[in-house]
């Protein structure tokens, strides 16, 4: 058994400004319940992450840190996107706090529940995720793409839990180990389950989105899942090998094939047999140079290693 902890919540927001004065007042009421039952230390505090919003998030979050204490403010320079938010979120909390909530700013996923994250921690664990019941508030669309996102990982032999996105509490030690990971190109969702520490999972049902619309394009979700499989996974270079043994074993099939019309005097005249071979091969070959190209440019990312974000503004110490 461990004792009470001192909790951080983070949150990243990005074009928040419709819903984050409720999730603030949410926040702010679980944070002062868990207070009050002594789940966590008096000296707890909420750290509100702006990924470079273009409308007055980081006015809100100013405001409520002049007034409330337990609440403090990142201002990123630009838009860094969702993972690299929350990981300078991790990184301010690092040595400030025992542990860390991770949660979204939509009120969609249940604060309510971060009492019994509390209660595992307690209890010894030191990861604990959050596991949505079913995604029964998400249109047939976002539902589908979601299922199919983590059907793909699957295949493509990325370890990651279904139905489970950034909401999820983190040691001390769990802080310190997934910080060692210097990596640019960031999946959290893949690196927390590396660090092998004792694991729990909260289920939770997802709440109706309280206002605005989801930042997650399709377009983004596409982005997020290839940026997953390829940080994880060799599975799409060796599909390429394996494109290329299938092609070379056609290839064979195919010359026999002429090799024997030329013998037995069949040959038939036309462009089709010709043109549409190199047609096929040219398209195959461009995609896997194109599969290759990720890979080179994930590398070029590494070796550069630049900052994954800058800090504009920051609220003043509380605490």
């Amino acid at each position: 058994m461990r004792n009470i902890p001192k909790l951080a919540i983070i949150v990243p927001c990005y074009n928040e400004d419709q819903v984050l004065g409720e999730t603030i007042k949410r926040l702010s009421e679980t944070l002062e319940n868990l207070i009050d039952k002594k789940k966590i230390k008096s000296d707890s505090f909420i750290l509100y992450i702006d990924d470079g919003s273009k409308d007055s998030t980081w006015n809100i979050i100013k405001s409520s840190s002049a007034t409330n204490l337990s609440t403090k403010g990142i201002k990123l320079s630009k838009n860094e996107g969702h993972q690299n938010a929350l990981l300078a979120g991790i990184e301010y909390v690092e040595g400030k706090c025992d542990c860390l909530i991770s949660i979204d700013a939509d009120l969609q996923q249940d604060e309510k529940s971060m009492i019994h994250f509390t209660d595992s921690y307690v209890n010894g664990c030191d990861v604990v995720l959050g596991v949505r019941n079913d995604r029964m508030c998400d249109s047939f669309f976002k539902r589908a793409t979601a299922l199919g996102f983590y059907k793909l990982m699957n295949l493509m032999g990325v370890d990651i839990i279904k139905n489970h996105a950034d909401y999820r509490l983190l040691s001390s030690k769990a802080i310190r180990m997934l910080l060692s990971f210097k990596e640019v190109n960031l999946f959290l969702r893949g690196l927390v389950l590396l660090i092998g520490l004792k694991t729990e999972y909260i289920y939770f049902d997802v709440k109706d989105r309280y206002a605005g619309k989801s930042k997650y394009t399709l377009k983004k979700m596409f982005t997020f899942a290839w940026d997953g499989i390829t940080s994880f996974s060799v599975v799409p270079l060796r599909l390429i090998t394996l494109i290329g043994f299938i092609v070379f074993f056609v290839s064979l099939i195919m010359g026999g094939s002429v090799l024997y019309s030329v013998i037995a005097n069949k040959t038939v005249q036309g462009w089709a047999s010709t043109v549409l071979p190199i047609y096929f091969m040219g398209g195959i070959q461009l995609m896997c140079l194109g599969v290759i190209g990720e890979y080179i440019g994930k590398i070029y990312k590494e070796t550069k290693r630049r900052p994954r974000y800058f800090i504009e503004d920051i609220t003043d110490e509380k605490s």
